[in-house]
């Protein structure tokens, strides 16, 4: 029976029961938190919510760093029937009052170094141990709701993070993730087989949690997985891949520009040890060699990043031909999406087994598709957003004046595979006199060659 709403994951937690979820790295310090005391944790927020009579649709302002604390909180709110509004850690503190007077929060939920929001809400620390109390044990999460969740209950609210103009949010139904989420469980369940060799599943996370793409890879596939999500707080290359090694990771989630970072920094270093020469003819020479073969190839770089790991997971932004070939030319698998908050993360993914270099995946089953006359991107469906939030309320989507077609600004183009790939932004498309169009993306691509 398909779920009826997002809480209906956290019935997850109690089969994990003492599983690593979350592994906090703070510095030098590491703090483990498991899926039992992640939903104790969840439903005492729930509770706490209750008590202070924040009920079904009252919004919560979350704005800290990614921690469990964070995602106990998030949580909370699902299980509870409150709306989430997450806003980026490093948001400007006028731009989280203007989100918190526009959303009328009833809780403002933050770190300690982060200012008041200005709002007469109330206020919680995320450090405070004794900000809320975990639930006790074996609590009907189903309790924690003042009605049955449905698909249709809005989930949270996405406001963009600019530090000009009035603030905008948009509003994500339970439905609209649960559209995304199923059909990645199907997929799921046909290469659980697979899982044993790289069990215990362990993905190192840089994405924020304030975003659709960092909530889809940190808070709902784990589960699904019964994988552990390690939060790690440095935006070092040479920490994050010290940082690999140390937590034994199957994977890392980053954005394109944090990959390109770690790419330099390997090559850097062989630089530096005069190793440069020696691994640019390997690298030519792995050309269109088998996957197992090119990882022995570079097994001193599998080394060093731990023989757990196995692929980079990439969202949020189109990731540049040059870093991906690297990757995988080194023998790692390079997974990429394609979605935007109205999408509620997804459109597209790549098969880990099987990606097409250079696309952005297959479109996910469960939603209509299709490339207007321009080759913008189309897509209609559950997992599309039908409302805006702004000046204090929600509003109707302009995407029902199109039949309910969602225009992402994005073009695209279909190869024979049915891979779908990403050719630019409609904005950014250069006209020529003669009506070629020049797309930015290879602009820079060509530049960066020369």
């Amino acid at each position: 029976m398909a779920r009826q709403s997002l809480s209906a994951l956290v019935e997850e937690f109690s089969r994990l029961g003492g599983d690593p979820a979350i592994v906090t790295r703070r510095g030098y310090r590491r703090e483990i938190t498991t899926y039992g005391e992640l939903a104790r944790r969840a439903a005492g927020f729930a509770l706490e919510l209750r008590q202070r009579g924040i009920g079904t649709g009252d919004r919560v302002l979350l704005w800290g760093p990614n921690c469990a604390e964070w995602a106990a909180a998030f949580w909370g709110c699902l299980l509870r029937g409150a709306v989430a509004v997450p806003i980026d850690e490093g948001a400007a503190a006028d731009f989280a009052a203007r989100v918190a007077a526009d959303a009328r929060i009833k809780l403002a939920v933050t770190s300690r170094d982060k200012p008041a929001v200005g709002s007469s809400a109330p206020r919680l620390i995320l450090e405070d141990p004794g900000a809320w109390a975990p639930a006790p044990p074996n609590i009907a999460i189903t309790s924690l709701a003042d009605e049955p969740l449905t698909r249709r209950h809005v989930a949270q609210i996405l406001f963009t993070s600019g530090t000009t103009g009035e603030p905008r949010g948009v509003v994500l139904t339970h439905g609209n993730f649960l559209a995304n989420l199923e059909p990645l469980e199907t997929g799921i369940r046909e290469y659980h087989k697979y899982e044993r060799w790289f069990h215990p599943l362990r993905f190192v996370s840089l994405v924020p949690l304030s975003h659709v793409f960092g909530q889809f890879m940190t808070l709902f596939i784990p589960p699904l997985l019964g994988a552990t999500v390690v939060f790690e707080s440095s935006a070092h290359p040479g920490e994050i891949l010290r940082g690999i090694r140390q937590e034994r990771a199957t994977a890392l989630i980053a954005v394109p520009r944090m990959l390109d970072a770690l790419r330099a920094t390997l090559l850097r270093e062989m630089d530096s040890r005069g190793a440069l020469p020696g691994f640019l003819r390997k690298y030519a020479a792995a050309e269109g060699k088998p996957f197992l073969r090119r990882a022995w190839m570079f097994r001193k770089i599998h080394l060093r990043l731990g023989l757990k790991f196995w692929a980079f997971i990439s969202g949020g932004a189109a990731l540049g031909a040059e870093t991906e070939a690297f990757f995988r030319r080194l023998g790692y698998a390079v997974v990429q999406g394609y979605g935007m908050t109205e999408t509620a993360s997804l459109i597209s993914v790549n098969h880990p087994f099987r990606a097409a270099q250079g696309s952005i995946g297959k479109i996910l089953p469960g939603r209509e598709f299709r490339l207007g006359p321009d080759g913008e991107i189309l897509v209609r469906g559950e997992n599309v957003a039908s409302a805006y939030w702004e000046k204090g309320g929600a509003r109707p989507s302009t995407q029902a004046a199109d039949q309910g077609w969602l225009r992402t600004g994005d073009l695209g183009e279909m190869d024979a595979e049915g891979n779908l790939r990403f050719r630019g932004r409609k904005k950014s498309v250069i006209v020529t006199a003669a009506g070629l169009n020049i797309y930015h993306e290879d602009l820079e691509a060509v530049l960066r060659a020369q």
